[in-house]
């Protein structure tokens, strides 16, 4: 069974106070990702900061024409530095998405990694190569678009 890795990183110019404060709130979701991703919370009123073991559900659409339920769990949160979210129930057989923050010179470098693992087995491998691995990309750069956006282009 595959198990792949994905990371990525982006500088921003801002205080880590900030950038703690707006990822950290699960209310800033739906800003950083794609419209065409259909993304909703459907588990009702989120606090404005997450907390170990806090479970967000949402509607997500994966593939075009697909909605399906979303699940994560926030597992580990280390103010400031890190959390992490992991899927309960979703389009993967294995997700794990770490978020790291670090002072930078003027600003703060953020640094994710996932760990996932697509379902069907040989098919899931296929299509991680034909578009799982793009839409990945894709979703992320739109994210760090968004995020300059919020805080500005990093410059040094």
């Amino acid at each position: 069974m595959a198990f792949y890795q994905f990371k990525t990183t982006q500088y921003i110019p801002a205080t880590l106070d900030q950038v703690w404060d707006f990822v950290s709130s699960p209310g800033n979701l739906k800003r950083i990702t794609p419209a065409h991703m259909g993304f909703n919370i459907t588990s009702g009123d989120v606090p404005g900061k997450m907390y170990p073991g806090m479970i967000i559900s949402y509607r997500v659409c994966p593939v075009p024409g697909i909605r399906m339920l979303w699940v994560t769990e926030i597992t580990q949160v280390r103010e400031k530095e890190f959390f992490v979210d992991e899927q309960r129930a979703g389009p993967y057989s294995m997700w794990h998405h770490e978020h790291h923050l670090k002072p930078a010179d003027g600003g703060v470098l953020m640094t994710d990694i996932v760990s996932y693992r697509p379902p069907l087995g040989f098919l899931g491998k296929l299509a991680n190569r034909l578009f799982i691995k793009k839409q990945l990309n894709n979703i992320f750069n739109y994210r760090n678009h968004e995020l300059t956006k919020v805080f500005g282009e990093f410059t040094l």
